[in-house]
């Protein structure tokens, strides 16, 4: 029996597999509102054979996000956006909708990706970013805005009130972004923070704004509702953030009730040296499960089925979460459960659309027609 293919709870949320579709920034949105894209592309996802797909990273404010396409939860027009998107999900699949909710701090006012992701400078309608420290991402970039005492206050104030919106759209569970280089990742890595206060200089206080956070998402979603973390488990660059202060922030995250600890890399530094190939950051996730126990998320490269289902029968991870993967293979999870003998939910209107050469992959033996 599949253990790909097995149940797994998170709170009162009951998952039909181990299979997350990782959140990806589509870079579509007009002034953080989603449109036809995003209907589109969450809805073809949803009927993917995962038991969770969860929302791009979404900004809690304006300035958060990374390009100016970016996704948004942070006004009446964005919360109203998403509505119809999500309902439309509800009458046709059965797939737990999750919410990465982010802000990019210093990476923020940036191109898409296919303009060349560069910093947009604010002559050219991009917008001043804030960070930890006046340090910018590039050497040749202007310094991003130090936050002060204000300023975080206003951001965690920002993260409680997108949790809310999130909320009142039937949202499911929540992943708060600590990774690739954003503004919590740029809290924890002592690349990018050189505050002199308390939330810089030792990991206790590195580590101290993104706890923080964590706690007021946490209060603010509904107690019965998960809520997990993504971190940056290393920046691949020496003296930066790395595995070890990882599993001490998980250690402090586990007092505060996270959910699951969805574990990638890098980010922070055009530095990184990633030695990709094939499940590069499952090591990450497995150590984080062997220290602590909490329930962790593989993420990266993890494409084969075969694949996924070693990484949760070996108990390296609990789940897998794929990204580029299901774009390349929407239907990723039905070809994996055919594959491994087992079964996934999908519409009655696809249940004749399985090959004569398996059977029972929606749960039927036999479809007839007239």
């Amino acid at each position: 029996m599949s253990t790909l293919f097995s149940p797994i709870q998170l709170r009162d949320l009951k998952l039909a597999n181990r299979i997350m579709v990782a959140p990806m920034c589509q870079y579509s949105a007009v002034d953080g509102s989603a449109n036809d894209w995003h209907f589109t592309h969450i809805n073809t996802l949803a009927l993917s054979g995962a038991a969770m797909f969860c929302i791009e990273a979404t900004g809690v404010e304006a300035i958060g996000r990374i390009t100016p396409g970016c996704l948004g939860l942070y006004s009446d027009a964005n919360e109203a956006a998403l509505k119809p998107i999500i309902a439309s999900v509800r009458r046709h699949s059965k797939i737990a909708v999750a919410m990465q909710l982010a802000h990019a701090g210093r990476k923020a006012s940036s191109h898409t990706p296919w303009d060349g992701g560069q910093l947009i400078p604010v002559s050219e309608g991009g917008w001043l970013p804030e960070g930890p420290s006046a340090v910018p991402h590039k050497p040749e970039e202007p310094p991003p805005l130090a936050l002060d005492a204000a300023g975080l206050k206003r951001i965690v104030d920002a993260f409680v009130a997108s949790a809310r919106r999130a909320e009142r759209l039937g949202i499911d569970a929540l992943e708060v972004h600590s990774a690739h280089g954003y503004l919590l990742h740029q809290f924890l890595s002592p690349i990018s923070n050189k505050r002199t206060d308390k939330y810089g200089g030792s990991l206790e206080n590195r580590i101290r704004f993104p706890l923080e956070v964590f706690e007021a998402v946490r209060a603010a979603f509904p107690q019965d509702k998960p809520v997990g973390l993504r971190v940056s488990c290393t920046d691949w660059v020496e003296g930066g953030w790395d595995i070890h202060q990882t599993i001490e922030l998980v250690k402090e995250l586990q007092k505060r009730n996270v959910d699951w600890i969805d574990a990638s890399s890098g980010g922070v530094s055009p530095l990184q040296k990633i030695p990709l190939g094939p499940g590069y950051q499952v090591p990450f996730a497995q150590a984080i499960k062997e220290a602590t126990g909490v329930t962790t998320m593989a993420v990266g490269l993890i494409t084969e089925a075969k694949q996924a289902e070693e990484i949760v029968a070996s108990g390296k991870a609990d789940m897998v979460a794929l990204a580029r993967g299901m774009l390349y293979d929407p239907r990723w999870g039905w070809h994996a459960a055919a594959e491994l003998g087992a079964e996934v939910s999908a519409p009655p209107q696809y249940w004749r659309s399985q090959p004569s050469t398996q059977k029972a992959l929606f749960g039927k033996t036999s479809f007839g027609t007239r």
